[in-house]
């Protein structure tokens, strides 16, 4: 055998992150990595630089990159490659990206159209189902027959209010593996965006929805990002419950995450605020990547202990890494992957966690203390 070569079994040792034998077959047949020299007794021997290689094609992987564009990435050897030539090659990928996402998009819509429907429609959709697979779309005829057919279900909107719970129960992916509670959560994510996909991207830590409900029963505080968040939050609920809410960042004429992501950088006084949150509180980050990365520094140095932080963010570069971060700080959580997110969202899955310790009070009489005290 070579000296200073590696088998297949040493190749993967030596470069981790869970890559196997079969994958690394899987990549001579792609052509991700080239055939290796064989031993005199037909092993696979790799070099240097096969693991520089497949180092760099699993740490691509773990960012989300497909194989199809990491084989781009890698056409090009870095030696040879330029920043802006690869920017360039990126920029292309992503563009195609978006392109198929869109189609996709445009498919699950058309079919979201038809599954959704709840049982008031459904004679209608058994009508269009059964005429789709009769219609003749290469026809004039046919494509206003398919119009047709969509006005048809459209109109049945007239006729009743939409029922949203018969809609997910046809859409949603089997979550029987979750609970009751993380079910609901997801539910109503997906209801405050209209994305059922992100149900793919919503990540909780194993003790959320323990440590929430111990935190709100305990009538803990509520600490928010801006005030479009705590906007939001369902206040009739917290109030029964006794959670005081806080505004970080205190000013009514920030509405964006560009604004608040801005001032919060400005102002020390914000993040000196942040500080001073109470043990066992829940803070909940749904505009300024900024705000849950001092958030994660400041529970890493152990200068707060929230029971739980909503993290979602919105952002392309600063949020997804502040909600990488938040899941590596062994503290609960509740994050949406990448740079979806948004106050809504955030408010949302506080809202959910509300829900389920207290039914909605027929009386808003404290909302109303509340509103005589602030004209006081």
């Amino acid at each position: 055998m070579n000296a200073g070569c590696l088998t297949i079994k040493e190749l993967t040792n030596a470069v981790g992150g869970g890559l196997t034998p079969r994958m690394v077959r899987h990549y001579h047949q792609l052509g991700l990595i080239p055939q290796p020299v064989r031993s005199p007794s037909n092993y696979r021997l790799y070099t240097k630089k096969d693991v520089l290689r497949l180092q760099r094609i699993v740490a691509l992987k773990q960012q989300g990159f497909q194989l199809n564009h990491i084989r781009n990435i890698l056409e090009v050897e870095p030696e040879a490659d330029t920043t802006v030539n690869l920017m360039g090659q990126l920029q292309q990928q992503y563009r195609a990206v978006m392109q198929q996402i869109s189609q996709l998009r445009q498919t699950a819509s058309a079919l979201e159209g038809l599954l959704g429907r709840d049982r008031h429609c459904q004679i209608m959709q058994a009508e269009v189902l059964a005429q789709l697979k009769l219609l003749d779309v290469e026809t004039q005829a046919g494509l206003g027959g398919l119009e047709n057919l969509w006005s048809g279900l459209d109109a049945e909107i007239h006729t009743h209010s939409e029922a949203f719970s018969e809609s997910l129960q046809r859409l949603l992916p089997d979550l029987s593996h979750r609970s009751e509670i993380e079910q609901h959560l997801i539910s109503q994510l997906v209801l405050a965006c209209g994305d059922v996909s992100l149900v793919s991207f919503v990540k909780l830590s194993r003790d959320a929805i323990a440590a929430s409900r111990g935190a709100l029963s305990a009538s803990c505080q509520i600490v928010v990002d801006t005030q479009t968040v705590a906007a939001a939050l369902d206040q009739t609920r917290l109030l029964h419950l006794g959670c005081q809410i806080e505004t970080l960042i205190d000013n009514p004429h920030i509405t964006t995450a560009t604004e608040a992501e801005l001032a919060f950088w400005q102002h020390r006084e914000w993040r000196s605020k942040l500080l001073q949150v109470n043990q066992g509180c829940v803070l909940v980050v749904g505009y300024a990547p900024s705000v849950l990365v001092e958030v994660c520094e400041a529970i890493a140095n152990q200068k707060i202990q929230p029971a739980l932080v909503i993290g979602m963010p919105i952002g392309f570069s600063h949020a997804p890494a502040a909600k990488r971060r938040l899941m590596q700080q062994g503290i609960p959580f509740i994050t949406v992957e990448g740079t979806l997110g948004g106050g809504a969202l955030a408010a949302t899955a506080l809202n959910a966690l509300v829900e389920s310790l207290i039914d909605k009070p027929d009386c808003h009489c404290y909302l109303k203390n509340i509103v005589d005290s602030a004209e006081c």
